[in-house]
């Protein structure tokens, strides 16, 4: 019954909503079959650029709602699909996505130029194909790079990432990973 009380809190409706969000980046042309495991559960779908071809793209949307940013790799037909920026609202979390974002502390000049317009409580990032996920107290938000989950790149073990969102709370992250590189 505790369980069940539990769910009940939450929005004007009774009940407490959650989104279950699946994160990768620089798949460049290469989407493990993998990902389709691990992703699931998910609501949605998120890839933080460098996404190399269309079909990647399509693969993702046949699966579930997808998101995402283009990359410096990405042709002009994956940037008919995609933004460089995009900013949206998931529950009570405002979400910044691009590609190349620099680091907490260090921003690449679009993004810092994006994050003195608004800071938002999510900032998401890919390029460098180092996974991290780190607080920015500068501009009071969470920041995450999910790494790499393609072949191409220095990484040497391929990432993602999957966690929730409930009303203004990122919660249950977990990084995941996919194998080796090579």
């Amino acid at each position: 019954m505790e369980r069940y009380e539990k769910l009940l809190i939450g929005k004007s409706s009774g009940i407490e909503t959650m989104k279950r969000i699946g994160l990768l980046s620089d798949t460049h042309g290469y989407l493990d079959p993998k990902i389709f495991d691990y992703f699931k559960d998910v609501d949605e779908i998120w890839h933080a650029g460098d996404v190399g071809t269309v079909e990647v793209i399509d693969q993702l949307r046949d699966f579930k709602p997808t998101r995402g940013v283009y990359g410096n790799i990405d042709a002009t037909d994956v940037r008919q699909e995609f933004p460089e920026h995009i900013r949206f609202k998931v529950e009570d979390v405002e979400v910044l996505m691009t590609h190349i974002a620099g680091k907490p502390g260090k921003y690449a000049k679009p993004a810092y130029e994006l994050l003195e317009q608004k800071a938002p409580k999510l900032f998401v990032c890919g390029h460098s194909h180092i996974l991290l996920v780190k607080n920015d107290p500068h501009y009071d938000m969470l920041w995450m790079n999910p790494g790499a989950c393609g072949y191409k790149g220095f990484h040497q073990v391929k990432t993602i990432l999957r966690f929730c969102i409930t009303k203004d709370r990122i919660h249950d992250l977990e990084v995941i990973e996919l194998g080796n590189r090579a």
